[in-house]
């Protein structure tokens, strides 16, 4: 069982107990976070969502908040005397995903609700026109 999740701004494929790297969200070290725009989850079956799929949710812990490695931007110019260093540090938050909710709510409501059979449009008789019959 796995969803994909949307968290802050960037798509994710998660599972039960998985320990991740998201960017930096708002919270305490421990605190519980919750995401409820599910684009996909597997449970047996595919459910896609439309953009997502309602009814599900994605229950975190905040384990820690922590910086990437950091990274060098070296620009230069040659012969121009141009050179410019410059370095950033991501701030990320570590989360391990709690559980996956809502998949008992999906299997009551499609049994609850059975598909309605389509009604079927009656045949449109197509009639000759007047250029037609002119002929």
């Amino acid at each position: 069982m796995f969803a994909i999740v949307e968290i802050a701004g960037l798509q994710y494929k998660v599972e039960q107990d998985q320990k991740l790297f998201v960017n930096r969200l708002k919270g305490d070290k421990g605190g519980k976070v919750s995401f409820d725009k599910v684009l996909l989850t597997v449970n047996g079956s595919t459910t896609i969502g439309a953009p997502a799929v309602s009814g599900i949710t994605v229950d975190a812990e905040i384990l820690d908040h922590v910086k990437a490695d950091k990274v060098i931007i070296f620009k230069k110019k040659r012969r121009k005397g141009y050179e410019k260093k410059n370095g950033h540090r991501q701030s990320l938050t570590q989360i391990q995903i709690t559980g996956i909710t809502g998949f008992d709510n999906k299997k009551e409501d499609k049994k609850a609700a059975p598909k309605a059979k389509k009604a079927e449009a009656p045949a449109v008789e197509t009639t000759n026109t007047d250029s037609e019959t002119a002929e």
